[in-house]
């Protein structure tokens, strides 16, 4: 699974260097091998002991071990109320995943992140106290959608949550029309800041200058104006 295109890893704690992924199916495994590859330290957690040999032997953390997590005196035990974060990412199990997230945060774990299977348990999931519940599956078919629709980036300047710079392709549509006819800022929101001239950009091009499908243009605005150019 991968997890680059998720905003997962957004949503842990910048500050946190000790994570505990409890769960070592896909979804687990990719958010322990993430983490351990960015140099934080992993304890990888499941209650079948080939998924925690397994992930030793891949080295997708720094320590696994075999712990049935809706065990509250197991959790104290093995140290796992010390962690800052803990992953749940069991799922598919909903009774072992809500156990595991409401003894989790009664041993005192300050921020707890769970995967759901679906609306019901993350509600559930939040009743019992997790801090932030993940959709990946859903999150992913999102974001497949949204690379299929949206226009084709070459690069990428988030300013802020909500407005980025990006450099994207000139789609057929606007081939061979100026920047003034295209209205770009009427119709779309969006300012050019420059536009491809051969293997060099021309900042801030003129009204009057046509644009070339397949080249590249640099447009400044909203990351939803954005998405509404034309593929």
């Amino acid at each position: 699974m991968n997890l680059s295109s998720l905003n997962f890893f957004q949503n842990l704690r910048a500050d946190n260097q000790q994570f505990t992924v409890i769960g070592l199916g896909r979804f687990g495994r990719a958010v322990s091998a993430t983490l351990h590859g960015l140099g934080y330290e992993v304890l990888a957690v499941d209650i079948e002991e080939k998924k925690v040999n397994l992930a030793l032997s891949d080295r997708i953390a720094a320590h696994a071990i075999q712990l049935d997590t809706t065990e509250p005196i197991a959790l104290q035990e093995a140290g796992i109320a010390e962690f800052e974060t803990a992953i749940v990412a069991i799922g598919n199990y909903l009774a072992q995943s809500i156990v595991t997230v409401l003894n989790l945060k009664e041993a005192g774990v300050p921020y707890v992140v769970a995967k759901a299977s679906s609306e019901t348990h993350m509600k559930l999931l939040q009743k019992v106290g997790a801090d932030h519940v993940v959709f990946p599956e859903r999150e992913m078919g999102c974001e497949l959608a949204r690379n299929l629709t949206k226009p084709k980036l070459l690069d990428h300047f988030e300013l802020d949550p909500e407005h980025s710079i990006v450099e994207v392709v000139v789609p057929e549509k606007f081939n061979g029309k100026t920047i003034a006819q295209l209205e770009l800022r009427k119709c779309y929101g969006l300012n050019v800041l420059a536009v491809a001239d051969g293997d060099k950009y021309r900042i801030n091009p003129p009204a009057n200058k046509p644009l070339q499908k397949g080249t590249a243009m640099v447009v400044i605005g909203s990351n939803k104006d954005i998405e509404r150019l034309p593929i």
